[in-house]
């Protein structure tokens, strides 16, 4: 009886575990439960306050609503700012941070950027998306431009009465030498591709083959200036192309070729060139190379007006110098060149010889020689001031002589006879 009681006690204390067990279970799963709805509504709840806080919120529009364009951008703090479409659309070159700015009332307006967004429905969205980069250009002050050595002088200050822009300026009837005009005819300047002339001086009276192929090398490249030419390196041309385009287009290239080439090589050329000089009484000219590049060739329009009517007297410089135009073949292409004073395209200029220069320590120079009320004159013109200031100056000047046929002498007459001062 005894063990009957024992058993049946052992089996009610078995039963009881097992349903306090089964309690404690369900217990269990419903805090579980109860614990992962309260994550969800927590972090649903915190996803609302990210999103309100976030400089990365987004503004959408869709159908007409994208008209009427009142788009809703959420600031700091939970707080809400509404923009207006066309408010949208200036949004383009601002950073978050000055949108963050914008939106505690600063005056900054948010770069934004719009984004269309189709759905699965096909339906699409209009999204503005603050831009995150956003790239800063720093204003640069300009430059100032480099002054040429007349206008460092103060030579541009002196007024004459014809207004030229040069500050340099000669004209000179080349028969009975009266100085119809002069002003600062004494300075002493860069003359730039003036340069050029000379170096056609000398490569003509030497009377070498005018048909030999030259071919332009390295060695002819500007190192002064950096200058760009259309003659590559490689360009085979005889010496009668090269002085061709050195004087009627200012070639550089081949400028230097010819002094390259000639007999002695470049140091006796440009020693040749100042014996010529010499030779001419040119007393303020000294040249240092035979392209103009360098702004230590330099000389005075005396000078010049001597070196013009000396040249003048060559039937090969007059021609080449007023040439019009010529194609060359550099490559498998053709190239054409012109000539660079326009002058000589007008049919009211009669223009005999001519010669263009510019670089910025001599400003923009032109020489020539012309005929003008029956009169042959030679005009220099030095430093003008701006590209076509001194065809401007060239025009006013043949104006003026034509409204004036007596030709009044302006000053003391200047010698151009192109016979040598020595030997």
């Amino acid at each position: 009886m005894v063990a009957k009681c024992i058993r049946w006690l052992g089996l009610v204390t078995l039963f009881s575990a097992l349903a306090l067990s089964s309690v404690q279970a369900k217990t269990t799963t419903k805090k579980s439960t109860a614990t992962k709805t309260s994550a969800k509504a927590t972090a649903k709840k915190s996803s609302k306050v990210v999103a309100k806080t976030s400089s990365k919120s987004t503004a959408k529009l869709s159908g007409k609503a994208s008209k009427q364009a009142m788009l809703k951008v959420s600031g700091k703090a939970g707080r809400s700012t509404k923009l207006s479409a066309r408010e949208a659309r200036q949004l383009a070159r601002m950073s978050p941070r000055a949108m963050r700015a914008h939106l505690r009332g600063g005056k900054a307006v948010p770069a934004m950027q719009r984004v269309v967004i189709r759905g699965k429905n096909g339906k699409r969205t209009v999204v503005m998306r603050p831009v995150r980069h956003v790239q800063v250009v720093q204003a640069v002050a300009p430059t100032p431009p480099r002054l040429s050595f007349g206008q460092m002088a103060g030579l541009h200050g002196m007024q004459d009465e014809l207004e030229l822009k040069s500050s340099v300026a000669l004209v000179i009837d080349q028969d009975t030498r009266e100085v119809l005009f002069s002003k600062n005819d004494s300075a002493v300047l860069p003359i730039a591709s003036l340069t050029k002339l000379m170096t056609g001086v000398i490569v003509s009276e030497a009377r070498l083959d005018m048909n030999e192929p030259l071919t332009i090398t390295q060695d002819d490249v500007d190192t002064e200036k950096g200058s760009r030419s259309r003659l590559k390196v490689g360009t085979a041309l005889t010496r009668g192309e090269l002085m061709l385009l050195s004087l009627m287009s200012s070639e550089n290239r081949a400028a230097h070729a010819l002094g390259r080439t000639y007999p002695g090589g470049m140091d006796r050329f440009v020693q040749h060139m100042n014996v010529k000089a010499a030779q001419l009484n040119m007393r303020d000219t000294r040249y240092v190379e035979p392209t103009g590049l360098s702004s230590n060739n330099q000389s005075s329009a005396k000078d010049l007006a001597t070196l013009v009517a000396h040249a003048s007297n060559n039937s090969q410089l007059r021609e080449l110098s007023t040439a019009q135009e010529h194609q060359v073949a550099v490559g498998e292409r053709t190239v054409n060149f012109i000539n660079t004073n326009r002058l000589t395209r007008n049919p009211e200029w009669e223009i005999g010889l001519q010669k263009t220069g510019y670089i910025s320590e001599a400003g923009q120079c032109l020489v020539m020689q012309t005929k003008i009320a029956g009169r042959k004159l030679i005009m220099v013109f030095l430093d003008s001031a701006g590209k076509l200031s001194r065809l401007g100056d060239a025009e006013r000047v043949r104006r003026w002589i034509e409204n004036n046929r007596s030709g009044a002498p302006a000053a003391t007459p200047v010698s151009v006879s192109a016979k040598p001062a020595h030997g």
